[in-house]
């Protein structure tokens, strides 16, 4: 543990929340991607099946069942608690172009070919592409309400703090995770025009929009 994977973790936990609360104060979840929130509780789901056979530290635990509860919980609130007002027609994205090369990247490249350390994987692939159904549908709608900016930018905080930790991790304990540090590059990456229009629009009191295809 260190100060970046901490704080990593708190910008994770802090992102789910400032979802949560939003859909349950304005009682609707228009705007967010469901298709995202699926995938990342499938994310959550193959990542955490460990917490059955091995335990590493309470802390671990408890931030694993946490993230799985809000996970959950969100998709529940999207499609049953407030389905009416889910904006299906935008959230369009086709969950199998990111599915299908996961789940045969998972199988192809892994540290060791076992039921747990495939899911393992494949939740590592996973999510650096999950975020990409929320990124399309502003796209597609051309603005985002700022509280749903807030939630990307904390979710996009997390990844890049945990770069941090890899660095810091990579200094003090010469340990290298190729997949994680890879996969978690790359969903960085799909992140940095975002943070650009989160720092020059939002955070001047302006809202997020982006142009419209013409």
């Amino acid at each position: 543990m260190n100060i970046f994977r901490i704080l990593g973790d708190v910008s994770h936990l802090l992102a789910i929340i400032i979802l949560l609360v939003k859909i349950h104060r304005s009682k609707s979840c228009a705007g967010i991607s469901g298709k995202s929130q699926i995938l990342f509780a499938l994310v959550f789901t193959t990542r955490y099946l460990d917490l059955f056979t091995t335990f590493i530290s309470l802390y671990n635990t408890v931030m694993k069942v946490i993230f799985l509860i809000c996970a959950y919980v969100t998709v529940y609130m999207i499609y049953v608690k407030f389905r009416k007002t889910f904006d299906s027609e935008n959230d369009s994205f086709r969950l199998e172009f990111l599915l299908v090369p996961v789940t045969g990247l998972s199988f192809l490249e892994n540290h060791s070919f076992t039921p747990l350390e495939i899911l393992w994987t494949f939740s590592i692939y996973l999510e650096s592409v999950a975020i990409l159904p929320q990124l399309f549908m502003i796209s597609k709608t051309g603005e985002a309400e700022t509280i749903t900016t807030h939630y990307l930018f904390f979710l996009g905080l997390y990844r890049a703090l945990y770069i941090a930790n890899w660095v810091w991790r990579y200094h003090t304990e010469k340990f290298y995770d190729q997949i994680a540090v890879v996969s978690g590059v790359v969903q960085t990456i799909f992140y940095c025009d975002f943070f650009y229009l989160y720092v020059t629009k939002v955070l001047k009191g302006k809202k997020l929009s982006l142009p419209m295809p013409v």
